[in-house]
C-alpha cells in the first residue's frame, strides 16, 4: 500500500504539478504588484479615478446596482492577463523559438508524436470509409 502511495507521489505529473502551484503562488505577489503599482496608478491618471467603482450605479427599490463594481473586475482580469502574456508568455515563446532556430528543430519537427500517429490513423480511416485503398 505505501509502495502504491510512493509511487504516485513520485510520478513526474505530481511533482511538475506541485512545482507549477508553488511558483504560480510565488509569481502572484510579482503580478499583483505589477497591476496595482504600475498598471492602476497609470490608469487612474488617465482616467481620473482608480477604479469604476462608483460608475453606472443604478437604485432600484432602495437597492444598489453597481455596474461599475463589475467593470472594475472585467479590467483587473484583463489587466493581470495582459501582464502574464507579456511579462511571461510572449518573451518564452520568444526564447524557445530561438532555441529552436539555433538547434535547427523546425515547428514540424517538434511536433508531438502522438499527434503525428492520430493524424495519420484519422487520414487511413477518411480514406476507407471513403472507398479509398485500404492499408
Amino acid at each position: 500500500m505505501l509502495k502504491g502511495f510512493k509511487d504516485f507521489i513520485m510520478k513526474g505529473n505530481v511533482l511538475d504539478l506541485a512545482v507549477a502551484v508553488i511558483i504560480g503562488a510565488a509569481f502572484t505577489t510579482v503580478v499583483n504588484a505589477l497591476v496595482e503599482s504600475v498598471l492602476m496608478p497609470f490608469i487612474s491618471a488617465l482616467v481620473g479615478s482608480p477604479n469604476f467603482d462608483s460608475f453606472a450605479v443604478v437604485t432600484l427599490n432602495g437597492n444598489q446596482i453597481q455596474f461599475g463594481v463589475l467593470l472594475t473586475a472585467i479590467v483587473n482580469f484583463l489587466l493581470v492577463a495582459a501582464a502574464v502574456y507579456f511579462v511571461i508568455v510572449l518573451p518564452m515563446n520568444r526564447m524557445i523559438e530561438r532555441r529552436n532556430r539555433r538547434l535547427g528543430i523546425t515547428p514540424e519537427q517538434s511536433a508531438d508524436p502522438q499527434v503525428a500517429l492520430l493524424t495519420e490513423i484519422r487520414d487511413v480511416l477518411a480514406a476507407q470509409s471513403s472507398g479509398g485503398p485500404k492499408h
